[in-house]
């Protein structure tokens, strides 16, 4: 049936008929019948799982290879554990009596069939179903429950908090925060195995007790925990590893559960502020469990309820790890279990105080004593931003000064530690889970803009979804100016950034070296302070610099960089966010100074053309959405809107920005915007753009430059005939301009146009202009028509009869 030379083996298994599977079928029972399974039996489950799972119906197995296949859910052979669970798995929901079977089997459960159980539990109450009786399972006695289905277990009851906390009941909790109790705080604390006395006759009765040891190889003198050693470990050892493992996930969710005794456990709380004071050896209250030798500890804990006990037990815990962590370890693995364990420790702690805030008091002293002891050595920064976490959510409680955290934080760690991608995607989502306490809390968090923006300008690709999140909480009016200049900078500080790694790794001098000019100039004293303001921590140091077109010549070559250019492709979009958020805390006194800056650096930006291409795109939308929002800001900065607008060489080297800015010249100029809107200054306005627009289409294009854009055109035709209009002296001068460009244009092609459809739009253009300035009156209502015009709200004046006429239709078209 299944050949060697088969092509198609999913083809055979979907076309096999009834009478030969059912044969297969009993030849299967037969091989599972024996007491040693042969590799006939592997071959024969592969192939019945192949049948089952290549046709989409569901296929019936008999009753008996359907037990004999529950039972080697439990087969010693990993290999059938694995094929008896994936066929299983294509079969229709287990029966009542078949997932009875396997819960009441739960001593032989395995990572197998613990999958099994969650992907045939359908229901939550079969989920619950389940849950109990893996917790049952939990209850017996050691000799009842061996070790390794117990740590099955609690990867199982891990899972089912992750995905149905609501699953497990307040029984459930009790039951499993004592075994938790049990296992973190009474293991042994004998190594597994026993230990060989190394003499030449050696047995079962001459292997001696041996202690467990520190990571420095001293005998441990007190209770076991994850940072202990030895040449093997008990079945409670390894339960103690695995708790611990879960212990985080665990405090963090199990409030989620209805708490009928919520009251009380409130009550009980201040026993905690006492616990301390007393010591006494206390033992689980769970049966079964092996007392250890323990430190001193609360008798009074014995009285607490099961949740506060845990509490307790995982605060005793985790400072002992902290204890442990100081020592000298001998494997370098072990360093790395060192830093990962005080980083799980300092969370559980956090989770601890958090839900019971007396402790906060006890657990400070040595969390600051443990960032005292680290802070000084960067390689721990992953343990230390969950002590910046801690010191963040309970430092004002406990009245404790943070100066020096968010200096670390904010300012060392980024500037030293931009290039490692593991401490900015952990750094960035530490930030962003805490926005909202950073904004209220920690005024140095936005002064440290320019060191958190290396990230970004070191590996943009990888952080641009985390700024997207966190630039609108750098925007603030004391910032604003600084950070606009410091985002169009940021494909120079990523340029500097890679120069300043470089310059720590190559030699001096190096012929024929790609970089080596900006190189150079990085190491050049005379160059210093430019590429030291690009790398400066805090801001306040000054918007900007003077000599910004020096530093882009010297990181020309940098143009083409990889990093450089995958920078700059992102500061488009985050300065969409930054002035979408800018004009929402911004007076008008900022937007206009902001208006000044978009001016100034159109023309100073490092010479990427897309990038520069694009800035100018991102100028003109937001110039046009504050001059819509406050249009008297054209007013205020009328001079240097018209400085801008009178530069001939803008129509050809900020074409986009160029648009816009006349366009708001024209439509906002006007006494209805502004009263301080006067003759004078429309008529200044006018003769600026007349002279550019008299300039250009009297000309060829400048050498290297293309013909100016049709639209340039047209919108500087409009707004001198806008400006006409609030100026009736000015009209003649319009339709004179008006007429000869239609004189001119009739001879054929201009040197200022090249493409003839486009000059015949803009001589189309300039006759509807010439045509509307006959009629004064008329051309200012076109041209400049008032709010109530361009924002019509017909449909809600009364005085009107569109809304009589909107009811009407709406009572035809939707009969009641």
């Amino acid at each position: 049936m299944y050949s060697h030379g088969s092509e198609s083996l999913i083809k055979q298994a979907r076309e096999i008929q009834e009478p030969e599977l059912q044969k297969f079928y009993s030849r299967l029972v037969k091989l599972l019948q024996g007491k040693e399974l042969s590799h006939e039996t592997v071959d024969s489950l592969q192939r019945l799982h192949l049948i089952l799972s290549a046709t989409k119906y569901t296929r019936r197995l008999p009753s008996e290879l359907r037990t004999r296949l529950l039972s080697l859910l439990s087969s010693p052979v990993e290999q059938l554990q694995v094929l008896s669970s994936a066929v299983l798995r294509e079969m229709p929901p287990l029966s009542a009596e078949e997932l009875n079977y396997i819960q009441e089997n739960v001593g032989q459960l395995n990572s197998q069939t613990a999958a099994l159980l969650l992907s045939k539990a359908g229901t939550r109450a079969d989920l619950s179903s389940v849950c109990a009786q893996l917790l049952r399972g939990l209850d017996n006695r050691p000799s009842e429950a061996p070790a390794h289905s117990l740590m099955h277990t609690l990867p199982v009851l891990n899972t089912i908090l992750t995905h149905s906390p609501e699953c497990l009941t307040e029984d459930h909790i009790t039951l499993l925060s004592k075994r938790l109790v049990d296992w973190l705080r009474y293991a042994s604390i004998i190594q597994g195995g026993g230990a060989s006395s190394g003499r030449f006759f050696t047995g079962p009765r001459s292997r001696q007790p041996v202690p467990i040891a520190e990571l420095d190889g001293t005998v441990s003198g007190d209770f076991f925990t994850v940072l202990c050693v030895g040449q093997g470990f008990t079945e409670d050892q390894w339960m103690n590893v695995y708790s611990f493992s879960m212990l985080h996930h665990w405090l963090l969710t199990y409030h989620s559960v209805s708490n009928g005794n919520s009251t009380i456990e409130t009550a009980n709380r201040s026993q905690l502020s006492l616990s301390h004071s007393f010591s006494n050896d206390d033992r689980s209250e769970v049966d079964g469990s092996v007392v250890s030798m323990v430190s001193a500890t609360s008798s009074s804990s014995r009285l607490l309820p099961p949740k506060e006990r845990l509490r307790e037990k995982a605060f005793q815990y985790c400072q002992r790890l902290i204890e442990q962590s100081d020592r000298k370890a001998q494997k370098k693995t072990d360093t790395e279990l060192q830093k990962a364990c005080l980083v799980e420790a300092v969370c559980i702690l956090d989770c601890v105080c958090v839900e019971d805030a007396s402790l906060v008091f006890r657990t400070f002293p040595f969390i600051k004593a443990l960032f005292g002891r680290l802070s000084a050595d960067l390689s721990f920064s992953r343990v230390l931003l969950p002590i910046a976490q801690f010191y963040l959510n309970h430092g004002e409680m406990a009245a404790v000064d943070c100066e020096s955290v968010w200096k670390l934080v904010f300012g060392q760690f980024p500037a030293e530690l931009f290039s490692d991608p593991f401490l900015a995607h952990e750094l960035l989502r530490f930030l962003r889970l805490n926005l909202e306490k950073f904004q209220l809390g920690v005024p140095q968090y936005t002064h440290f803009f320019p060191n958190l923006l290396k990230f970004l300008a070191w590996d943009s690709p990888a952080v641009v979804d985390d700024f997207v999140d966190l630039l609108p909480s750098l925007v603030t009016p004391a910032t604003a100016v600084e950070l606009l200049h410091t985002l169009l900078d940021l494909p120079c500080l990523s340029a500097t950034l890679i120069l300043q790694l470089r310059s720590t790794c190559l030699p001096i001098s190096e012929p024929g070296g790609r970089g080596l000019l900006s190189l150079d100039a990085f190491r050049n004293p005379s160059f210093r302070g430019l590429f030291l303001f690009m790398l400066r921590g805090e801001a306040g140091s000054g918007d900007t610099i003077d000599r910004l077109s020096t530093l882009h010549d010297l990181l020309a070559e940098a143009a083409d960089w990889p990093r450089v250019v995958q920078c700059a492709q992102t500061i488009p979009v985050l300065l969409h966010i930054y002035f979408n958020t800018v004009v929402t805390v911004a007076d008008e006194k900022l937007l206009a100074h902001l208006i000044l800056v978009m001016l100034e650096r159109s023309s100073i930006l490092l010479n990427i053309p897309t990038y520069i291409k694009e800035i100018h795109r991102v100028f003109s939308c937001h110039l046009l959405r504050m001059c819509k929002l406050h249009p008297s800001l054209v007013v205020d900065q009328s001079h240097e809107l018209l400085e801008f607008a009178g530069i001939p060489g803008n129509v050809y080297s900020k074409e986009e920005l160029y648009t816009h800015v006349v366009w708001v010249l024209g439509e906002y100029l006007s006494v209805s915007c502004d009263s301080r809107c006067s003759v004078s200054l429309i008529t200044s306005c006018f003769e600026t753009l007349e002279a550019v627009l008299f300039e250009i289409t009297s000309s060829g294009t400048p050498p290297g430059t293309v013909c100016p854009a049709p639209r340039v055109i047209t919108t500087l035709m409009s707004a001198l005939a806008k400006l006409a209009s609030r100026s009736h002296d000015l009209i003649p001068r319009v339709s004179l301009f008006l007429s000869k460009l239609r004189t001119v244009t009739r001879g054929g092609s201009v040197a200022w146009c090249s493409d003839e459809e486009d000059l015949v739009a803009i001589v189309t253009r300039g006759e509807e202009l010439w045509s509307l300035l006959k009629a004064p009156s008329v051309a200012q209502s076109v041209l400049t028509p008032s709010p109530h015009i361009t924002t019509p709200q017909w449909h809600r004046d009364t005085n009107v009869a569109m809304p009589l006429q909107l009811r009407a239709l709406t009572s035809l078209t939707h009969p009641q």
